[in-house]
């Protein structure tokens, strides 16, 4: 099971040590399926060659930040039958148990009511604008998960070893005045993942043991288009 020693106040706490280790949502990056950042980019800010952009004041990241509570709750209220919806504040910080340069940061945290089995809430905002971007979600005409997400649901469970996650994800439209809002959870069993967590491992010990320690620059991975 993880370390879960970490108590961090604020979020200048926080960027510093994220700044000791690779996060959930910097993981995608390692293995080139981030849309924000290059395992190049990641390699740099973790070798501190260049700073992560601060995007704090971006409108889509404070709507994301500011409605997650209260998808967090709705949420709640929606699977109360199903899980009891633990939240242990904005910096609920988890240590791999051997890689103390894996950690993830919790929405919340799950417990089956029927099993008492351990898992992982994942809260996720987006505006769909354009075309591309509902094409992330949706594949032959059926709901998916964007794959930097699905990474960073198997870091997650890389980290905690809990055995599994949801990612409740509200997607909104803009029609001219009008907003329209639709929520949908992704669920995610370990046992069923087992080969995706160790290949996600293996590269990021890799990632970190030979280019961020070492101080040499990775060759580039870029996303599929």
């Amino acid at each position: 099971m993880a370390v879960e020693k970490v108590i961090l106040k604020d979020r200048a706490e926080w960027l510093k040590w994220r700044k000791k280790g690779i996060g959930a949502s910097e993981a995608a990056a390692i293995i080139g399926v981030s849309p924000w950042c290059t395992n190049v980019e990641l390699w740099e800010r973790k070798t501190d060659r260049n700073a992560a952009p601060d995007i704090s004041n971006n409108t889509a990241v404070k709507y994301g930040h500011d409605a997650e509570p209260l998808i967090r709750g709705l949420f709640a209220l929606d699977y109360e039958h199903k899980y009891n919806t633990e939240y242990r504040g904005e910096f609920d910080v988890v240590v791999h148990p051997q890689y103390d340069f894996m950690f993830a940061t919790l929405d919340g945290r799950l417990t089956e009511n029927e099993t008492g089995r351990k898992g992982i809430l994942e809260i996720k905002t987006t505006s769909i604008v354009q075309s591309m971007q509902k094409e992330k979600w949706w594949k032959d005409g059926g709901p998916r998960l964007p794959d930097q997400y699905y990474v960073q649901l198997l870091w997650q469970l890389l980290v905690t070893g809990f055995e599994f996650a949801v990612l409740h994800a509200q997607l909104k439209y803009n029609y001219g005045d009008d907003i329209r809002t639709e929520r949908r959870s992704y669920h995610i069993e370990r046992s069923e993942v087992v080969e995706d967590i160790e290949y996600l491992e293996t590269a990021a010990v890799k990632f970190w043991r030979e280019n961020v320690e070492k101080g040499i620059k990775p060759n580039l991975i870029l996303p599929e288009l």
